[in-house]
């Protein structure tokens, strides 16, 4: 099951003896989390509720918590996040403790990986496994209309999601919470329209990050790191920078990667989302990049993911300006 329509139109009656939340994209987990959690224990009541970190969990302890009647309530709630590697250890006691579960515990295992082919996935009803992978970048300003609408009570405009989404990118969290701010900025208006967003949100790093590759298609690095410095000295922390840069990059990848297999450059980012003035703009980034540039996106990006989580001596900020020096470079 979807987990947007599990959100959308919460399941009432008996909860599933086990959920599965299977996917990458952490915002919809804890969504899905807080609702199961509500939904389940009610308000307030901490005292049916645990949580196991999957590397460290041991099936024995997890599989007394579910069978011990809760102290107060009707249900006990065990969740354990990180659960790939708690599966992988314990796939053989899952797949028997489903075939026969606790009346009173549920289950939830926080995974990125699920293969419906395996026994496991196979045992677990439809309605127990909720997918929480974020909807393509073409739907996200749809979400993002109806999001503001079910948790803020404001009127998101097509447009203004639209533009929020290319401010922001594709992070669903991200996005979550600058629509709380624009709900806040808008007050007692019922609407919230483009000049909104672009007043509230276009001065983003987002937007700062579009200007360093805006410099980057005109091969002016010393210009492109000028606007590094000044995202540094405005306290913006480097993963938060390497953020915006990995949505830039992803979109230049997948658009090259499409232009490759024989689409247009206007068909590749129409595809993906891309419309009007940015699609200009992203068409001279490809050009100036060049395939073998557009080829090696990933790889750079991993690479200065990893330097700053400790794979490289470099400064965070050296990571950065190597990769903005790579990117300018003319070929």
């Amino acid at each position: 099951m979807d987990s947007l329509a599990f959100l959308e139109r919460p399941r009432k009656g008996k909860p599933q003896p086990v959920y599965v939340l299977a996917g990458d994209e952490d915002f919809l987990k804890r969504q899905v989390a807080r609702a199961l959690r509500l939904s389940i224990l009610g308000d307030g009541d901490g005292f049916g509720y645990s949580s196991h970190a999957g590397d460290k969990a041991v099936w024995s302890a997890v599989h007394d918590e579910l069978h011990t009647l809760p102290f107060l309530g009707g249900h006990r709630l065990v969740v354990v996040e990180g659960a790939d590697p708690f599966v992988t250890r314990n796939r053989a006691a899952l797949e028997k403790y489903v075939a026969e579960p606790s009346s009173s515990g549920v289950l939830v295992l926080h995974v990125n990986s699920w293969p419906a082919t395996t026994k496991l996935a196979k045992l677990i009803d439809s309605n127990g496994t909720l997918v929480c992978k974020a909807p393509a970048a073409a739907r996200l300003p749809e979400w993002c209309v109806r999001w503001c609408l079910a948790q803020q009570g404001k009127q998101l405009a097509a447009p203004a999601a639209q533009l929020l989404v290319e401010l922001i990118g594709p992070e669903m969290g991200l996005l979550d919470q600058e629509l709380a701010k624009l709900a806040a900025y808008a007050g007692e208006a019922a609407r919230i329209d483009s000049a909104d967003v672009d007043k509230l949100v276009g001065q983003s790093r987002a937007e700062e990050v579009w200007t360093i590759f805006d410099a980057i298609a005109a091969g002016k690095g010393g210009e492109a790191l000028a606007v590094l410095d000044r995202l540094f000295d405005q306290g913006q922390a480097p993963q938060a920078i390497l953020g915006a840069f990995s949505y830039q990059m992803r979109l230049l990848a997948r658009a090259g990667r499409l232009h490759t297999q024989g689409k247009t450059l206007p068909a590749a980012l129409a595809e993906l989302g891309v419309h009007g003035y940015r699609a200009g703009k992203v068409e001279a980034h490809m050009r100036h990049l060049g395939r073998r540039r557009l080829a090696r996106l990933y790889d750079w990006l991993l690479e200065v993911d990893l330097g700053m989580k400790g794979g490289s001596q470099l400064p965070e900020r050296v990571l950065l300006e190597r990769l903005i020096v790579r990117l300018a470079r003319k070929l």
